[in-house]
């Protein structure tokens, strides 16, 4: 082969793509051995900290203990209560009306005043009363003066009768005139006692104790015996009463109770079930129940001393059925809740903790009756969101009525 035929070669195209592509491929080969060789060295170089790495990270969360709050189950008395919403109801509701037409002419009351049956109120203009009592008093003098002279003339007459001096039939008229005075007499005695009485309607006063609301009619204005507002609104707040409804199917174990002479324990709370109100006793019950909701009214009467309650006031009832005596009694912040039902995270002696199925029974307060918890044993009432069965746990004793703690404080 001579100079000028190398030369054409090389200047021939075909040959510098195939030496490009060749190029290219050497290139591509060299990469790929390169990030095998690097792969070869994570895996076997360095497998040893690999695994010591990977070891530590799956020692630490078993190694941990869990810091839980932890109270003791005991023993107590459980109050088996039927929950009802209801509303305060006063025993007697009364809207003070005048008796009598006349000017108003004092009003002796406070709003909101606390009275007492027979305390006045207001006062009407007693004088068109007293005028007209006055009238009816000299009428009344003047027919019984009559009557009196009526008497003594029908005596006269019956002595000349026995001595055949006069007719008996003027005998027999003055006897009817007599009872015409004595027909009159008792006529004006009653207007007397009208006008009496009308002088009483004069004065206002409160028909049952109790508190007083808003005035309706001011001093000085003319009321009347038809109106329908009245003067003021005297609501009873000693003793008041509470109507609540409870689920039908509850109905036969009251009733017993009531049957058997029991005095049932009704307790009122807040809106929101925290606050106790007041205590009274179960009164009555409904004689039908509702077929809309499934529900029959009952009534509790409460002394209300302590003025707790409030005519309209919202209020839940909780009537008590019967009281489980030597319960399994543990806060109701342990119980939890799962797919198999109701547990408790119970602390073994090897300190960790057991996830035991439970049976919740009547609740009182912040405790909670159950079954399958031994008196005693530790149950978990905080943390207990960490936990898993068999964890290993750091007790830390707690208050069971003060709940779970909060976080970031001790």
């Amino acid at each position: 082969m001579n100079m000028f035929t190398q030369e054409a070669r090389l200047n021939d195209p075909r040959q510098k793509t195939g030496f490009l592509r060749l190029h290219w491929r050497w290139w591509v080969g060299a990469v790929a051995i390169g990030i095998l060789a690097a792969g070869a060295y994570v895996l076997f170089a360095k497998p040893g900290q690999a695994q010591s790495g990977a070891g530590k990270q799956g020692q630490n969360p078993a190694a941990r203990s869990v810091p839980v709050v932890a109270v003791p189950s005991k023993t107590g008395d459980v109050g088996v209560y039927l929950n009802g919403l209801g509303s305060v109801t006063p025993l007697n509701t009364v809207t003070v009306k005048s008796r009598v037409d006349g000017q108003l002419m004092k009003v002796l009351f406070r709003e909101g005043q606390v009275v007492r049956a027979g305390d006045l109120l207001a006062e009407i203009d007693a004088r068109p009363f007293e005028t007209q009592l006055t009238q009816m008093e000299g009428q009344l003098a003047r027919d019984q003066a009559l009557l009196k002279n009526a008497k003594v003339d029908q005596e006269r007459y019956r002595v000349l009768v026995a001595q055949d001096s006069i007719p008996t039939q003027q005998l027999d008229t003055q006897v009817s005139l007599v009872q015409q005075y004595e027909g009159a007499v008792k006529l004006d005695q009653g207007q007397v006692d009208n006008a009496r009485l009308q002088l009483v309607y004069s004065r206002i006063t409160a028909p049952i104790g109790g508190r007083l609301g808003l005035r309706l009619v001011d001093a000085g204005n003319m009321v009347h015996a038809t109106d329908t507002t009245g003067l003021v609104v005297i609501t009873q707040l000693q003793p008041i009463t509470v109507v609540f409804t409870i689920p039908e199917d509850s109905l036969p174990q009251v009733l017993k109770k009531l049957r058997a002479g029991e005095r049932l324990t009704v307790d009122a709370y807040d809106r929101e079930q925290k606050v106790k109100l007041t205590t009274g006793s179960l009164l009555t019950v409904d004689n039908q129940i509702d077929q809309t909701t499934g529900t029959v009214r009952l009534k509790a009467v409460f002394d209300n001393d302590d003025a707790a309650l409030f005519p309209n006031q919202f209020v839940n009832a909780r009537l008590l059925i019967e009281v489980k005596k030597g319960a399994v009694v543990v806060p109701s912040v342990a119980i939890q809740r799962g797919t198999q039902g109701a547990f408790v995270y119970v602390i073994n002696e090897d300190q960790t903790a057991a996830a035991r199925p439970v049976t919740v029974g009547a609740t009182q307060g912040d405790d909670a009756a159950v079954e399958g918890v031994k008196p005693g044993e530790m149950v978990v009432v905080d943390g207990a969101d960490k936990l898993r069965d068999g964890s290993k746990v750091e007790i830390q004793t707690g208050d069971a009525s003060a709940g779970p703690r909060k976080k970031g404080k001790s």
